[in-house]
């Protein structure tokens, strides 16, 4: 394969590309996106009802209502109905959104040749890759959920690089708070106890830098969270795990997981290392362009792809967040990343 170090976006278009599917966390997720393209795409709206189905025995188990049949009707709960339900139906709303997003993709000739999880989003994507079915998903995002209830504190996103961050760390005199998350080259989260996340952002504010709480009632990657993270990684130890069918990289393992790696400790990892995306982005463009395909309801990972990666490397798009997305299957093919001279979708604007 052609190193695509120099290459123009005209040029890389007629190079061969792999297919990747990013899954996000838990700070980028709304229903109304899912619902809308349920109603307007049958492929969206048929792998909503499969993977809800295939996930209502394990949500069953923790007490949780059966989704499917309220999200793809008349007046589908909002994100706040489901953050007010039983714990963890917000989380089994996300994971299983996530996959029906990936199996729809996969239903119009776009299935991945790598899939990249952040955070909660690996469990999406290592079920995506085989290694889980879609219950055991399901239920492996209800027991994070109740360890989550014990991680006191919460996240806020910070408009600035990492080292900067850390800067502002230190100036607003803040050591309980720790780096979780570096999303692209200009944009971090911290995370921590709330009474020292409203001081950092209030001197990040006065210095210039942005800085938003992320509407999340916990924290995360924060390594005073061994306890939940021990518990959760001893409640998953017994559910059944296969080989992957492809490579599944993981912003908290630094990139791929391989053979020899554990990784059920590896999803416990997220409660207390931070993701580091741009890092895990680069691995993925060292010899073929890529095509980023967000498979959640947002579009922040699309956003962090296009600000980390130049367009030679790498075209991304959101595509429940893309009413222009070409969910038929002739548009699919018409773009298809592996399919030989092709002109690509144009970069989520």
């Amino acid at each position: 394969m052609r190193d695509t170090t120099g290459v123009s976006p005209e040029e890389a278009d007629a190079l061969p590309r792999q297919v990747v599917h990013l899954f996000p966390g838990q700070g980028d997720f709304a229903v109304s996106p899912l619902v809308r393209a349920a109603r307007a795409h049958s492929c969206v709206r048929t792998a909503v009802a499969e993977v809800f189905g295939e996930a209502e025995e394990a949500g069953r188990e923790f007490g949780i209502t059966p989704l499917a049949e309220a999200l793809l009707g008349d007046s589908p709960p909002s994100g706040r109905d489901l953050a007010a339900a039983t714990v963890g139906t917000a989380q089994l709303a996300l994971f299983c959104s996530s996959m029906a997003v990936h199996r729809a993709l996969c239903a119009i000739g776009a299935a991945p040749d790598q899939v990249l999880g952040v955070s909660f989003g690996e469990i999406a994507a290592l079920t995506a890759a085989g290694v889980f079915d879609i219950a055991t998903g399901a239920r492996i995002a209800c027991l994070l959920a109740q360890q989550l209830t014990h991680c006191a504190g919460g996240l806020t996103l910070i408009g600035a690089g990492e080292c900067r961050t850390h800067a502002l760390l230190r100036g607003a005199g803040c050591p309980e708070l720790a780096l979780a998350c570096v999303n692209d080259p200009g944009e971090t989260v911290v995370s921590g106890p709330v009474a020292a996340l409203a001081t950092v952002e209030e001197f990040a504010r006065r210095q210039g830098v942005p800085a938003s709480r992320l509407r999340l009632p916990f924290s995360s990657h924060h390594p005073s969270l061994t306890g939940p993270a021990d518990a959760f990684a001893a409640s998953i130890r017994q559910l059944a795990a296969r080989p992957a069918r492809m490579p599944v990289l993981s912003a908290v393992h630094g990139g791929p997981y391989g053979p020899g790696d554990d990784v059920r400790r590896g999803l416990a990892n997220c409660l207390i290392r931070p993701a580091r995306l741009p890092k895990v982005l680069h691995q993925l463009t060292t010899r073929r362009t890529a095509l980023l395909l967000e498979a959640g309801t947002g579009s922040s990972l699309t956003r962090n792809a296009q600000h980390t990666l130049p367009p030679a490397a790498a075209r991304a798009h959101a595509p429940l967040a893309d009413p222009k997305f070409p969910w038929t299957q002739a548009a699919a093919q018409a773009s298809s990343p592996t399919g030989g001279p092709h002109r690509p979708l144009e970069p989520s604007r």
